[in-house]
């Protein structure tokens, strides 16, 4: 890989990413970095579906309304109404771009899942994740003004301050792109732009169970607060309830669609226990589901319990879950006649690199979208299926952005060559493979779903020195995929560990022992962080 310079610079290539990318190059010349190959996203792994109003028994006003509830105070009405009235268009638009979603008579077949009041889940069957991006793929591929490279890390942000050397601290800073890691050949080249993009999902891999795929580790979130952008709300970090529970299974979720269409929690003993902890039993919002799950394994000191759809007929279970079927007979469960073993594992980020719906962030010239940005519409816990909603919304507002501010960018500054003198060669890399298990083990043990003020500050102090090993070994060796990686899942660890030590109450996702229960002075107040301070 050579130093590249284009219009925009695209970091990832989830549904956001590729959205923007295909719109943005009405403008000009795109590049999409993408870690792995192009498909490997958290978009790939979504079951569930796009949450949008098509039903005529639906509402605007209800899809806003559950997105609020679901929110527990602190998603930005404004935002949650812009959102909810774009979604049928930008669901057409995936359809006319050729995502196969399941048809019914009148339209779009609809699902439903936890917290929602009506049907209006727009799903391809039970991996409309996958269907949306290979149509994206497909089109971005085609595209003569897109370029992907796969293979390709972002290490860091490229600062003006930096490369001019100086910078006041009232002035803002820029971002001019990014240096990258060639993952094939391990040399680190810059790729210059006048617009940068993060769309690098979320930070699952922070933890030691997720339902994420190895790429995320949190990179938007660590080089942005790096660069000295505002991040906000982290402590927020939503537990997918049902995650397969076996040894040989690697972050394979069973969809809350599944409960939608009627599957029932139940204790190893068959009891079914939702109807205990919310009204609507096994629909409630995932927090609720999540915590529910984690106290009646406590309870029977049991490592797991059951999600059972086997009451319903075989052929609706088949037609409406082919892909979840198919993939737990490889483990030995069969979907149709037996309860399926699960537990919680790390699933969504709500928090993120503070944005507007235009993309536009505290950082000159950077831009984020997806998981990786805060918007303000998930709120303290993200209603399901409103993830892929709120990515190709922003994705549409942000490609305009990033057209307007390539008309009007002045050529990027010159950037210097990576340099790696006075960096060696590590002697060995077990202090890596032991700090990567250090980091996700401390956040799942003490930064769970039940949290304690005593937990939180024993997690502080394990991954300040664990976030202090790794930046000396970015200074001293060689980047390698892992050390870059490892500093970045350091770093947003004790970044979602602050958060959560910031916020002195119970709401949505943050559940804390020593303060149960919602503060009302704290609804609507985001947590911010920022490099050169907190608020």
């Amino acid at each position: 890989m050579n130093a590249e310079r284009c219009d925009v610079l695209v970091i990832g290539s989830g549904i956001g990413g590729l959205s923007l990318a295909l719109k943005a190059a009405r403008h000009g010349e795109v590049i999409v970095i993408t870690k792995k190959d192009d498909s490997e996203s958290n978009t790939q792994y979504a079951q569930g579906g796009i949450a949008a109003v098509f039903d005529a028994r639906d509402s605007f006003a209800r899809h806003q309304r559950d997105t609020l509830r679901c929110g527990a105070g602190l998603c930005d009405p404004a935002v949650v109404r812009q959102v909810v009235r774009e979604g049928p268009e930008r669901v057409r638009e995936l359809a006319q771009l050729g995502v196969p979603f399941s048809r019914a008579a009148r339209g779009f077949a609809l699902g439903r899942e936890g917290g929602h009041s009506r049907r209006r889940i727009v799903h391809a069957t039970d991996f409309t994740g996958r269907a949306i991006e290979k149509a994206l793929i497909d089109r971005v591929q085609r595209h003569p003004r897109v370029r992907v490279i796969e293979d390709a890390l972002a290490v860091d942000l490229l600062l003006e301050s930096r490369l001019r050397g100086r910078h006041a601290a009232h002035t803002r800073d820029t971002c001019w792109g990014a240096y990258v890691l060639d993952r094939t050949h391990g040399n680190i080249v810059p790729v210059t732009a006048k617009v940068t993009v993060l769309a690098t999902g979320g930070c699952g891999k922070v933890y030691l169970y997720t339902t994420n795929p190895d790429v995320a580790t949190g990179d938007g979130l660590a080089m942005a607060y790096r660069a000295g952008a505002t991040l906000a709300n982290l402590e927020f970090v939503q537990f997918h309830p049902t995650c397969l529970y076996h040894p040989q299974a690697k972050s394979f979720l069973l969809s809350e669609a599944l409960r939608g269409e009627g599957a029932v929690l139940r204790t190893r003993d068959g009891r079914a226990f939702m109807s205990r902890y919310h009204p609507l039993a096994d629909l409630a919002p995932r927090d609720v589901v999540a915590r529910a799950i984690d106290r009646e394994m406590k309870r029977a000191g049991e490592p797991f319990v059951y999600l059972d759809i086997s009451h319903r007929p075989a052929a609706v279970v088949l037609r409406r879950f082919p892909n979840i079927a198919a993939q737990l007979r490889t483990y030995g469960f069969d979907l149709t006649r037996e309860p399926i073993p699960v537990v919680p594992a790390a699933h969504y980020m709500c928090g993120g690199v503070k944005a507007d719906l235009r993309g536009r962030t505290s950082l000159g010239g950077l831009l984020a979208v997806g998981e990786t940005a805060c918007t303000g519409l998930h709120g303290a816990n993200r209603l399901a299926s409103n993830s892929l909603l709120e990515a190709v919304v922003s994705a549409h507002h942000a490609a305009e952005e990033a057209g307007s501010r390539v008309r009007a960018a002045a050529a990027p500054p010159s950037v210097r060559p990576w340099s790696a003198r006075g960096t060696r060669p590590p002697l060995e890399t077990v202090l890596f493979d032991h700090n990567w298990d250090a980091v996700r083990r401390v956040m799942w043990d003490l930064v769970g779903i039940v949290r304690t003020d005593e937990r939180l500050a024993v997690a502080a102090r394990h991954l300040d020195l664990l976030l202090q090993e790794s930046e000396q070994a970015f200074d001293t060796l060689r980047l390698s995929p892992d050390l870059v990686e490892l500093r970045n899942i350091a770093l947003v660890g004790s970044l979602i560990v602050r958060c959560a030590r910031k916020r002195k109450e119970s709401r949505g996702l943050h559940y804390n022992l020593d303060h149960p229960r919602p503060v009302a002075r704290l609804a609507g107040r985001p947590t911010l962080v920022r490099r050169r301070g907190d608020t």
